[in-house]
């Protein structure tokens, strides 16, 4: 994988200026905040509470402020590596004392179309890569690193979608405003579509304790399952339509998404031909008189797809490399999860995820698992009177199959891992935990730490610490 103005070195060098202070994080600061300042002040100089915490402010009462919405967000994140065992390495291993920093800015721009239905964009600014360019960890520490890393700030418009919600009979319920969700009350029961450029995570696999690497927690398999092999380009987002049917305690949920050209891609198939089909149940109830809920979520993706012994098998057939790109065919890739989360006080909230998916076919988008368990914990601050700070806790056990083992041990390369060989494979065993300070309104500072046994799925190497700060403000 290379990166457009990264070497394409395996153990990139160590980025030592990589602070808040440093020179990207200013030339990005430069041209962001001041435009985040500006609309900051334009939004919160309409309410005499802007100085309240903002939870608690007014939701907005005229008619032209209800038609239109701005938010805004600004992260940076920097993460860094000890020193740890490393006998040998591949093309995708994780290097040992190494640090990376990302930095990104978004701008949520919403409209009411009619009543019912309502069109969002959002326009980001990047900058930065993750440890190794986004390699060497299948559970992958950050999930504010995209798979495509650049060292000057660029544009993209990540999301561009319109949602109508038809409201049906049942109990109202207050909505709060947020990023892509207008303040207002919403029926219990109703249909509600979506069409454009999202994310298939936007909709499917959510959770309220494990779900936002910006403000909650950072690895990739915490705020999602790892078996999930959502449709993406290679910054998580793809272009399709869901649709959620909402009765009572049950959410029904079905989507038909595009697929990038190739796995991994920056670019979506022009045509359709490849696509995935995502369904999910849910259920909500209640336990001691506190909410929770269950999900189950499946996916159907249909493309051009290796079988790893395929690939591993014409290797040693030719004597060549282990290339999957020469064993491509049309072909499905299946993968089931659930999703459980119970609140069990006001301040204490548990979930849990698990999930398969087929263990003879090459990741196609998010990473190379093909089983996983997760469970964890969110706690809030308030009994040490920090009511707006969250600690959280979370274990995970990342595991592939015996032919994706075998795979990886003959020079193999997965979406994210590959050391070269695997001769002694182990599951990938991860413990994250955080802490968030609210600092301002709106400004969160965070501490997080991650411990890596296998990464890789590679006893040979690590133990691994990954130690991360994290910046985030939010309008």
């Amino acid at each position: 994988m290379t990166f457009e103005g990264e070497s394409t070195s395996p153990t990139p060098q160590r980025n030592t200026g990589a602070f808040f202070f440093d020179r990207a994080l200013g030339a990005l600061a430069g041209r962001v905040i001041a435009t985040i300042t500006i609309v900051t002040i334009g939004v919160f100089a309409r309410s005499p509470s802007a100085v309240a915490d903002a939870d608690t402010l007014p939701a907005p009462a005229t008619e032209s402020v209800d038609r239109f919405a701005i938010h805004g967000q600004l992260s940076y994140v920097e993460q860094e590596t000890n020193s740890f065992s490393a006998p040998y390495a591949g093309p995708n291993s994780l290097s040992s004392s190494s640090g990376r920093e990302t930095v990104d800015a978004t701008l949520y721009v919403g409209s009411r179309l009619w009543s019912g239905a309502e069109a969002w964009i959002n326009a980001e600014i990047d900058q930065g890569f993750g440890l190794d360019n986004t390699l060497g960890v299948a559970g992958f520490p950050s999930g504010s690193a995209y798979k495509v890393g650049k060292k000057k700030p660029y544009l993209r418009l990540q999301r561009a979608f319109i949602r109508e919600t038809v409201e049906r009979d049942g109990t109202p319920s207050a909505v709060e405003a947020a990023p892509n969700q207008f303040a207002g009350p919403v029926s219990e029961n109703r249909w509600v579509a979506t069409i454009g450029k999202f994310g298939v995570t936007d909709v499917f696999d959510t959770s309220q304790y494990a779900h936002d690497p910006r403000s909650d927690f950072m690895n990739w398999t915490a705020v999602d399952a790892g078996t999930l092999d959502y449709a993406a380009d290679a910054w998580g987002y793809t272009v399709g339509a869901a649709i959620e049917w909402y009765a009572g305690a049950w959410t029904l949920r079905g989507g038909l998404f595009d697929l990038s050209t190739v796995p991994n891609s920056e670019h979506l198939e022009p045509a359709g031909h490849e696509f995935q089909i995502v369904a999910e149940v849910e259920r909500r109830h209640e336990l001691g008189g506190r909410p929770g809920r269950v999900l189950v979520t499946g996916f159907d993706t249909r493309g051009r797809m290796a079988l790893l012994n395929d690939a591993v098998q014409l290797a040693a057939k030719t004597g060549g490399s282990v290339d999957v790109a020469a064993v491509r065919r049309y072909r499905s890739h299946t993968g089931v999860s659930a999703t459980l989360e119970q609140q069990v006080s006001a301040e204490l909230g548990l979930f849990a995820r698990a999930g398969s998916a087929g263990g003879n076919v090459e990741s196609y988008e998010f990473t190379d698992i093909d089983r996983t368990v997760s469970a964890g914990a969110s706690l809030k601050g308030t009994r040490w009177n920090r009511s707006h700070d969250t600690i959280g806790a979370v274990a995970i056990v990342n595991g592939i199959s015996s032919t994706r083992q075998a795979f990886l041990n003959a020079g193999g390369l997965g979406i994210l891992v590959g050391d070269g060989r695997l001769p002694n494979p182990r599951t990938e065993q991860i413990l994250e935990t955080y802490y968030s300070i609210a600092t301002f309104v709106g400004c969160y500072f965070s501490l997080d730490y991650q411990h890596v046994s296998n990464p890789g799925y590679n006893r040979d190497r690590g133990p691994v610490s990954i130690f991360a700060v994290r910046l985030h403000a939010q309008f």
